[in-house]
């Protein structure tokens, strides 16, 4: 078998350390002993985007945030679900990802970060939704394995009132909030109704072809008006 070489560490901004492994043509993004990211599953990732972008993609001018560069599974699958009109706007907190995208993992992101319906900003996509007001048809987050802040501890308010009614004011009317998760989480759930949000939860594959872990995508619409 052939074995996993070490590419690059990078530490946090809550001091966790990431490492960058391949094996092969294989890459997997890890904190510690939990794997965040495999460039072998996808499925997930890629439908964090797809799912949005299909009921925003008729908007005139769609905008959209995702939170977490990765691998580059929700970006480039965002870019193939809307027109020549949209804008995307990407916010990576850790340098090093951006780093590892443009030179180890060049092969995996194709053109999508030259497209020039991108902007990509180092920094923290917090600070990018609050600061935001009605600017965005959709915002996209996976910036850690579910709704806590498994990367650094300061993404726990991403996901708590607070921050879920930021982000529902930085969203346009019937905006969508997207959420990725390794699992449920009902508090979760019960959180994003309490702050305005109609919420569905939706099941998504890891791997493309339809196997591997159940994972779940919170799809919340702001103002309440797509709850199930």
């Amino acid at each position: 078998m052939i074995p996993w070489v070490l590419h690059d560490k990078a530490t946090t901004p809550g001091g966790g350390q990431l490492r960058l492994m391949q094996r092969g043509s294989e890459f997997s993004i890890r904190l510690g002993a939990n794997e965040l990211m495999n460039s072998r599953l996808s499925g997930s990732e890629e439908a964090l985007a797809a799912i949005p972008c299909a009921r925003i993609r008729d908007r005139p001018a769609p905008r959209l945030l995702i939170g977490g560069l990765g691998m580059g599974f929700t970006l480039r699958a965002a870019l193939a679900a809307l027109g020549d009109g949209a804008a995307v706007v990407v916010a990576e907190i850790v340098p090093a990802v951006v780093k590892w995208a443009k030179g180890p993992m060049a092969p995996l992101f194709g053109q999508c970060l030259t497209d020039p319906r991108v902007t990509l900003i180092e920094g923290d996509v917090g600070a990018q939704i609050g600061s935001a007001r009605s600017a965005y048809d959709a915002i996209l987050l996976d910036v850690d394995n579910g709704p806590e802040g498994l990367t650094r501890e300061a993404n726990d308010s991403l996901y708590h009132e607070a921050g879920l009614r930021a982000a529902g004011a930085a969203l346009r009317p019937g905006g969508i909030l997207a959420v990725w998760s390794s699992g449920p989480d009902r508090s979760f759930t019960a959180r994003l109704r309490g702050a305005g949000f109609g919420v569905e939860e939706v099941k998504a594959r890891a791997s493309r072809a339809g196997g591997g872990a159940r994972h779940v995508i919170w799809m919340a619409t702001a103002g309440g008006s797509a709850s199930r």
